[in-house]
């Protein structure tokens, strides 16, 4: 029988790997991590920054070296491609949504992709979809993430990716419930608060929840976000014993684990002498998997502080134990005992894997508004091609992967780069370019991530007024189409709702091929 201790520290998942600054990657982190183990024995890990080179390697090692088979999550929205670089990465959920009838069989395939290539790397848990319903456009942290802002099609893309992972064994996480689509705020650095009646939840943001539920979801993943029409209290939902038991374990009927969103986000954050104290209130909440917490030991030494103490009953600590161990043994019973430390095998990042990716990325592309036929570009005769990107992380490149893609496809096109640092000489560069250019492309990368701002930085926004006020200009919006609407004047209006390398591709493709490129 596990003690008290080795109880409590099965709830808590720990980062292996980080994009905060100072990033660390996956390898430079795990000595950390297996110290961290000899003292702690922990249920999981939730994985950042890896390498397909470097990934599999230290989550074997690290397995080898824990008391307990480790539970290994990552974010996966777009394909594992997202965390270990050399894996595919898919287009944002809302390009799929673009997909027409053909947009389930589409979500259903690529979330078995993404789930062997996991799988294969030791990661057992997706934490996706997202079943967020994009109700407020101006939404800065879920946006292109979610399938949609019509709740039956987030509903039914949902539970096609559920369907899809499960299908070849991957653990998957709904999230984040009940529901951050309605806000204006992002949680990582406040809490928003979503003013809507019950009602209204009803029949919007419960509606994919409950579509997920349905399909078999294992784990939910908690909002960092107060809904006074569920819980009058003005708690967080994490937190909120009414919004994780009354709601969604009495009355929705989920009976798998329920999980925290990261702990280190602004909304709930603990001070560093709260964090026991805080880990015993969200498990006493109805929690059962504590996420990133910023302390973990000391995470662990409250649970088993409060149960010692009698503020969380062990009754309660079991009970979430032994959901979480259920997800292993789900693993045990499809792959057999050694898949903590013998991953499946399956190709990763494979030529097939990433023409389906560029196949998506192509079909999504779509022309919301046109003054008249677009030609295609056969060389780029007299063509610029201008992106701007509001920000970077140290996982981009110094230039986007379309300059070269522009480069290669249109060799006598002209490709520029308004970047977070461009100085105002470049932007004065750019625009006599664009003056003098024959026809002249903008690329708007407008999308949700975490601890920056959502839209066009102000010089980027001022630059592309003066232009549009100047001259026709083709804009292209390479994630949320919410910018175009700063601009009605401009001639074309085209959207790939997401940026990633293939979407890019698809933007090259569409200005090669013209209106012949966009399916109908």
């Amino acid at each position: 029988m596990p003690t008290l201790f080795e109880k409590a520290a099965r709830l808590v998942m720990v980062r292996l790997g980080s994009n905060l600054p100072p990033p660390v990657t996956v390898a430079e982190d795990a000595e950390r991590v297996a110290r961290l183990l000899e003292r702690c024995p922990l249920g999981g890990l939730v994985l950042f920054n890896g390498t397909l080179r470097d990934t599999p390697g230290v989550l074997a090692g690290l397995q080898a070296r824990s008391r307990t088979p480790l539970l290994v999550a990552t974010d996966m929205e777009r394909g594992v491609g997202q965390q270990v670089r050399g894996a595919t990465v898919f287009p944002h959920a809302m390009a799929f949504s673009r997909l027409g009838e053909e947009a389930e069989e589409a979500v259903e395939e690529t979330a078995r992709v993404a789930a062997r290539e996991a799988l294969a790397c030791g990661i057992h848990i997706t934490f996706a979809p997202v079943a967020d319903v994009n109700l407020d456009p101006r939404n800065p942290i879920i946006a292109t993430r979610a399938f949609g802002s019509d709740p039956e099609t987030a509903a039914r893309l949902a539970a096609a990716y559920v369907r899809g992972a499960r299908a070849e064994g991957l653990l998957t996480t709904a999230k984040h419930f009940p529901g951050h689509g309605n806000t204006a705020a992002d949680s990582h650095a406040e809490l928003p608060v979503v003013r809507s009646d019950r009602a209204t939840w009803a029949r919007t943001d419960a509606v994919p929840f409950r579509a997920v539920l349905a399909a078999g979801v294992d784990l939910v993943m908690t909002a960092h976000v107060a809904y006074p029409a569920l819980d009058p209290s003005g708690a967080p939902a994490t937190a909120s014993p009414r919004i994780l038991c009354d709601l969604l374990r009495r009355e929705m009927g989920f009976t798998g684990v329920v999980v925290t969103d990261s702990l280190l986000m602004g909304a709930i954050r603990a001070r560093p002498d709260a964090v026991g104290a805080q880990a015993a209130a969200l498990v006493r909440a109805g929690v059962d998997l504590l996420l990133d917490v910023p302390d973990a030991e000391a995470a662990v030494a409250g649970l088993v502080r409060a149960v010692e103490e009698s503020t969380l009953p062990e009754a309660r600590l079991d009970e979430a134990c032994g959901r979480v161990e259920r997800l292993r043994q789900q693993l045990v019973n499809r792959f057999g005992p050694d898949v903590f430390t013998h991953p499946p095998a399956a190709p990763v990042g494979s030529p097939d894997h990433r023409a389906l990716a560029d196949d998506v990325a192509r079909r999504a592309l779509t022309v919301l508004k046109a003054s008249g036929p677009l030609p295609p570009e056969t060389g780029g005769d007299g063509l610029l091609v201008v992106l701007l990107r509001p920000h970077t992380s140290h996982l981009d490149p110094p230039e986007a992967p379309l300059g070269t893609m522009v480069r290669t496809a249109l060799p006598r096109a002209v490709y520029a780069e308004l970047g977070p640092d461009a100085r105002p000489a470049v932007f004065d560069r750019v625009m006599t370019e664009a003056l003098a250019a024959r026809r002249v492309v903008a690329a708007l990368v407008v999308k949700p991530a975490a601890w920056h701002a959502f839209g066009l930085r102000p010089e980027q926004q001022r630059f592309v007024e003066r232009l549009v006020a100047r001259r026709p200009v083709d804009l292209v919006a390479l994630g949320s189409p919410l910018p175009l609407e700063s601009f009605p004047t401009a001639p074309v209006h085209a959207c790939t709702y997401s940026d990633v390398e293939p979407s890019q591709r698809a933007l090259v493709h569409f200005l090669r091929e013209g209106f012949s490129s966009v399916p109908r």
